[in-house]
């Protein structure tokens, strides 16, 4: 299933799709917040951080299916298959969008 998303949204999810984890940060303001599993990660050096490690690391890529726009974010869901425990597990993932780039990103379950 092909889904449009917004380029800032579009940009990293091919990036994602090749573990590419300078191009995931391209499209991320360098202020922008992460909150993934109740964690905060703020700035580019700490969603680095968690990039590497949780993305990365477990060679997890997320394949949206399903897009909307609810309460000023582009929310996107999918399944997200890896080298982790329940792999695959479907992700909803809550993008808020400033000035062409990724501000703020939720992350849940």
């Amino acid at each position: 299933m092909s889904i449009e998303l917004p380029k800032p949204i579009a940009d990293y999810v091919e990036a994602n799709a090749q573990l590419d984890v300078d191009g995931m940060l391209k499209p991320v303001a360098a202020d922008a917040v992460i909150s993934d599993n109740e964690h905060r990660h703020e700035g580019h050096a700490e969603v680095r951080t968690l990039l590497e490690e949780a993305v990365v690391g477990a060679k997890a890529i997320f394949v949206p299916d399903t897009v909307r726009h609810e309460n000023g974010q582009v929310v996107v869901e999918g399944l997200a298959h890896g080298d982790f425990k329940g792999s695959p597990i479907r992700f909803t993932y809550g993008f808020t969008l400033e000035n062409n780039a990724i501000k703020a990103l939720e992350i849940t379950i």
